[in-house]
Order: C-alpha cells, then structure tokens, then sequence
C-alpha cells in the first residue's frame, strides 16, 4: 500500500516523487508485484459534480509502469482521517460535503445525534440528493470515468480495482470511529442507523411484518466504549438473542448487504469485459470475538454471533459479482491480544477462510497495523497457506491465497534491518514456505540489502 497522501490534494500531483521513482525501483528489486493506491473521491471529483481530474494519479501510473508495477486501484468514496493508521485528511469532495451539512440525514447517525461525515449514509443510496444524482450514481459515474481515463493501462498496469463502499473502504456501518476520541479499542461501538432515512426504512421493515414496535433501534445496547456484560442488548442473554433483536439485526446486516449489492452491481457492469478483477474489503473485527454476541461486529453490520455466521452471506454477495473477498489481520495473534477483551483474530480469520471457500470466492489478504518484525512476517507466511479441509479431515489440504497487499510503504520499511526482513518476507510468501529463518532467503534478502542501500537509503530520507 502506497502512502495514503500519495497525490497532493491540493495540486493533483504526485507528492515526494524523488522519493516514489527511488521507493519503486526498490520494491521491484524486492520482488513485489505491484503497489496498491486510494483513487481519492475527495481529490478527483473535489472541483464539483462530474468534474473530474485524474492528472496526479495519471502521473503516479505512468510510474507505476516504467517500473514494472502492477496497479491495484482503490476507488475510494470515504473520508481519509478518522480511522486506525490514517496519517492524512481527505475529507470528501466540498461539494458532497456541503449537500450532508445541508441535509444532514446523509450521513451516518449514532442515537445521540453524533454525525459522521467518513461516508455517507446507505440510507440515501438512491435519492438523488447530490445535485440530482444519487450516491450509488455518483460512485459509477467516477468508476467510468476512471475506467474511460485509463483504459490503456487496463489489465497492463491495473489488475485490480477495490470498490470501497464504506469507511477505510471497507464494507461496513463506522460503528466503532477513532476521532476525537469517540471510540477506544476495545468498545463495542454503537448502531449507526439513526439517520432519519435509515429509522424509515426500520419502520417500514417492521409495520410490514405486523410488529409496528419493532421500528425503532435498541436503546439498550449501552454505548461505544462499554464492554458486552456491561451492556443490557449484547450480555450473554440479553436482547440480542431475543425476537426483536434477531429482527433488527437481519435488518441492519441486511442493509449494508443490500449497499454492497448495489455498488458491485454498478462497478461489475462498469467493468465488464475490462481485464482487471474487482474485489471489496471486509472488516477484521477480532475484539470480543469470544463472547456470545459477538457486539463490535454487530455494530459495524456483521450478524456474526455464535450462532450465526455473519460472513457467509458477505461472501455468497461478493460470489454473486465475482468479486474477490479482501480481508485483513492476517499478522496477527491470539496471544498478542488482551485476554479479557476475548479477541481471537485467528479464530476469526478460520472463520472467513471457510465462507469464503463455501462460496467459491477467492481471499486475499492485508495485514491490519503496520509491522516489520519477524514475527508479524512468520505469522503471515503461515496464513497465507489457506487451509481448505475441515479439523475433522486426516489430511489436510492448502491453497494459497490469491493476493497479499502489505501494508504499509513508508520511511520506516526502508530502514536497514526492516528492508531486510522485509525482504525475505516477500521472497517467502512467493514461495508459499511455512518457516521464515530459511537459510537461502536470509542469504537473499542479505545481498539485496547492499545492492539496494542507496534506494532504500534515498527513499528513507525523502519519505520523512
């Protein structure tokens, strides 16, 4: 993954490119692939509807593929800043912003009237309160674009297009957001669904199966930084496993499936014969993970509990489009995590893995924080081998899966010692090994360190 700042909003050109020409021709020294960019709404379309400018990322791609690059292009329709990692602020273009200060009801509401302006509400996918356009023809009108603008480099330099269709792009409700302090790992979060179209829509779900009470959200689900027993809807018997609350949860799950259903819909037809795969990310909410309720996933729209696969019904969606399933927190470890809060992010993933095989959609991966550490590296090498026969088998079979995208490519990566690790990641996780302390790649990443040193050195230095 690029820098998240990678093209300068304010001039539409590459930034640091001294430091990008460097950092490229380093990357693909290491054996990488291809670089991974967020396509910013917030910057392409910032100058008002339809008007669109892609010169600083036709600057960045013509890179790109001097250096042998592959390209995956992240239509990115959320707010950058708010969200774990995010080092920038790209708000959304002024003009959307604007129409959601006009209308406030666009964007996504917690019970206290809190408004989040990181993406707007599915609740309004389709009306037209962008000018005459609604969102989901807003998001295909920039994808064809995108795709007329560059459809010289499709399936030359782009492989891969990822609809974001949420926040940090991930298909989700920002159920648990960062800034200014709202939420602290490891809350539950809140329901975003009191937007005065989304409350409609829950109204109308439940007059229509007779239950007119039912049209209203918890008010029990305590609020973002409790834990689940501290919490009258989500403690081990409480109203999430009641009638009402398996009713609300099928519909709020059922929404954000109902979103993903359409902006696929729009980006598969986009795309369609372009020789690029589409693919959409998923959320690895891993915290609490434990319990019976499984509360964080349920507020940011996964009805994933112990009795209910949340994942299953994501994948069927994506299968449906041919899109690939991206999931993150393939570094991570059961035993780094806190045990009170009851996280299993390798539970999790086991989880995802066996829906996504379920449904005959391919897996790519992401880790979730950045790290350069031997650990986090082993770790992902490991996962990277997709076990696809059940505990009960004798044999066991793997697959890998079908892409990794490391995240991230900053100054740090290209410390000495870093880089090196690094390295030898890339050369293990090619190789689909299951060790990273073979002798060959430590020799390999050893003599790639001196031969690079002046690249990694100068991109160091000018990624600061």
């Amino acid at each position: 993954m690029l820098p998240l700042d990678s093209i300068n909003s304010g001039n539409n050109q590459v930034n640091r490119a001294r430091a990008m020409n460097a950092s490229f021709q380093a990357l693909k020294s290491a054996g990488v692939e291809g670089v991974m960019v967020d396509v910013w709404w917030g910057i392409v379309e910032k100058d008002g509807p339809c008007n669109y400018n892609w010169s600083g990322y036709r600057e960045l791609l013509e890179m790109a593929k001097k250096h042998g690059l592959k390209v995956q292009a992240v239509m990115s329709f959320h707010q950058c800043g708010g969200n774990v990692g995010d080092s920038a602020f790209i708000p959304l273009p002024w003009w959307v912003v604007e129409e959601a200060k006009n209308n406030p009801d666009m964007v996504y509401t917690d019970r206290y009237g809190n408004r989040n302006f990181e993406y707007l509400s599915l609740g309004c996918d389709h009306l037209p309160v962008l000018k005459g356009r609604t969102p989901v023809q807003a998001y295909s009108d920039f994808m064809r674009s995108f795709k007329e603008s560059f459809s010289d480099m499709l399936g030359d330099v782009i492989v891969e297009i990822q609809v974001g269709m949420g926040p940090a792009g991930e298909l989700r409700y920002p159920g648990y957001p960062e800034r200014d302090g709202i939420w602290k790992f490891p809350g539950v979060g809140e329901f975003q669904c009191h937007d005065n179209y989304m409350l409609a829509s829950l109204k109308a779900s439940a007059e229509s199966i007779g239950k007119p009470d039912w049209g209203c959200a918890p008010s029990d689900a305590g609020h973002y930084n409790q834990w689940p027993e501290d919490s009258i809807f989500f403690k081990r018997d409480g109203g999430w496993n009641t009638d009402y609350g398996r009713f609300f949860l099928e519909w709020y799950s059922g929404k954000l499936i109902e979103h993903g259903e359409s902006v696929l819909t729009a980006a598969e037809g986009i795309f369609r014969g372009s020789p690029v795969r589409l693919s959409a990310k998923v959320a690895g909410i891993h915290w609490h993970y434990g319990t019976r309720s499984h509360a964080p996933e349920l507020t940011a729209g996964y009805y994933n509990t112990r009795f209910r696969d949340g994942y299953l019904p994501l994948a069927r969606m994506f299968g449906r489009h041919g899109v690939t399933f991206n999931f993150t927190c393939f570094e991570m470890r059961d035993v780094e995590q806190p045990a009170a809060a009851q996280c299993s992010p390798e539970g999790l993933l086991k989880q995802v893995v066996a829906a996504a095989k379920s449904a005959g959609v391919p897996l790519a991966g992401e880790n979730a924080l950045p790290r350069y550490d031997e650990g986090a590296y082993h770790q992902i090498v490991m996962k990277s081998r997709l076990e696809v026969e059940g505990e009960e088998s004798m044999e066991r079979a793997y697959e890998p899966m079908c892409c990794f995208t490391f995240l991230r490519m900053n100054e740090r990566l290209f410390h000495p010692e870093n880089w090196r690790r690094f390295v030898q990641f890339v050369k293990e996780i090619g190789d689909g090994k299951g060790s990273s302390s073979s002798r060959e790649h430590e020799h390999r990443a050893s003599e790639l360190l001196v031969a690079t040193k002046p690249l990694i050195q100068e991109a160091a230095a000018a990624l600061v």
